[in-house]
């Protein structure tokens, strides 16, 4: 299934930053990279001087939730798309997909070399959360520091 651009959908807890940026990549893992690159380009040019390390926070639940995404919530041929808005203090990062099914938390496992993603993206956001489409769903999640 493709997944068309179609009108962000839009929770009420949307921070008042600058406007959005959006992309789509390929439901591949050499899409993550590529997310995080966009990432990174979006918060130079919106919000420069931001420090290197919430930039690589940032980065990171890019990458968990673009991740998360293309394993879960596409198939072959469909696309992800990413929608990042920024600001001196607050990045909101919003992946988009195809599919309704929700992010999960795994159980702990030493066994297990994946499932702490979302782990990981409640512990550097401020709050997260997911909001259903027409088709599919957007995950989303605000880092803030002040």
């Amino acid at each position: 299934m493709f997944m068309y651009p179609s009108p962000l959908a839009q929770s009420p807890r949307r921070p008042s930053v600058g406007p959005p940026s959006h992309t789509t990549f390929p439901s591949a893992p050499e899409s993550v990279g590529a997310a995080r690159g966009y990432a990174l380009e979006i918060i130079e040019r919106d919000a420069p001087g931001i420090a290197p390390a919430h930039v690589a926070d940032v980065q990171l639940v890019v990458s968990e939730l673009v991740t998360n995404s293309f394993r879960y919530g596409t198939e072959p041929g469909d696309r992800v798309a990413l929608t990042i808005s920024a600001s001196a203090n607050r990045v909101r990062v919003e992946v988009h997909d195809p599919t309704r099914r929700r992010p999960r938390f795994k159980p702990e496992s030493e066994e297990r070399q994946r499932g702490r993603g979302m782990f990981i993206v409640e512990h550097l956001a401020e709050i997260w959360g997911v909001d259903d489409r027409p088709l599919g769903k957007t995950v989303w999640a605000e880092l803030t520091w002040h």
